[in-house]
Order: structure tokens, then sequence, then C-alpha cells
């Protein structure tokens, strides 16, 4: 499987996510997916390493980009009121297309499909004014982008984070 990872202080690239993890760290991702802020004191015990050992673990899954670990806000609540999710159109190579989505910033999230639409991307702003200028400034005028057609969320029922090691 190959992701798109774009961090904020660099160009968008395509990574390979390393699928070498063990137990241990499959573990480790589970218990900071229930509680980020765990110490290493309460974590080390339940996945049966020293103290050392496991900050080390999680400071490998963290730099080898296996996980984030980050504080997750109900958009609305933090002031950012247009959200929304678009279904992208593109003609030629959709990699230009998605490394130029990946490095706005009000694009959260970026993911190259097959289906109906060629790339989906989560979007959130402050207002809806916003919304359009993201759309009509940012989005639209991205060289091989054909068609934008924009779902925008009405009420957000669900979001975790919480999926597992499988």
């Amino acid at each position: 499987m190959v992701a798109l990872r774009a961090e904020a202080s660099e160009v968008a690239e395509y990574v390979v996510p390393n699928p070498e993890i063990d137990e241990i760290d499959k573990a480790i991702i589970e218990q900071l997916q229930v509680d980020g802020r765990m110490p290493y004191s309460q974590l080390a015990p339940v996945v049966g390493l020293s103290e050392a050992a496991t900050r080390q673990r999680v400071n490998r899954l963290v730099d080898g980009g296996v996980m984030q670990i980050v504080a997750v806000s109900d958009p609305a609540r933090v002031g950012l009121h247009a959200q929304a999710m678009a279904g992208i159109k593109v003609r030629g190579d959709l990699r230009p297309v998605a490394v130029a989505l990946a490095s706005i910033r009000a694009v959260e999230y970026v993911v190259v499909t097959s289906g109906r639409f060629d790339i989906l991307v989560e979007v959130v702003c402050a207002t809806m004014a916003d919304l359009f200028d993201l759309l009509n400034d940012s989005i639209r005028p991205i060289e091989g982008v054909d068609e934008v057609e924009l779902f925008t969320y009405l009420q957000l029922v669900k979001q975790t984070y919480t999926w597992g090691t499988g």
C-alpha cells in the first residue's frame, strides 16, 4: 500500500509504510490510541518492556511514520465551521495533483482512489466564505484538476482514530 504523507515543513512525498511492526509495537499503538498522554511508566508494564525500551519503540514508530501522537479536536468547537470532502477528477498524472493538494494548509487529508473520483480531500475552514475561496482560488486552479465535487459536512456524528492494528 502506498500512502501520501505531507509534513508541514516539507513537500508531500509518496512513502511505503514500514510493514515490519511486531506484537509489542501493535500493543503500544493500541494503548496510545486509547490515551496518547499515557506516561511510559504506565505503558511499559502493559506492553512488557522497560520504560527506556518503550520510549525507544515509541520514538521509532513516530520517526518511521508508523504513527503520530496528536490531539484530535472537534473542528466546529475550535472555530472551524466549514468542513467538506472534495471528490476530484484529474486529467493526466495524479501524483503532482495529490502533492499540490497536500501542500494546502486547509487540506487535512489526501487520498488517491479508484472509482468515481481520482482523489479525495478533506478540508476544514473557519467559514463558508473561506471554503469558497479555498475551492475557487486554491483547488480548482491546480494544473490537472478537471472536476471538483464538494460534499459539505452538515454534522459530525463520529470521529475516531482507534482502529487498532488489525
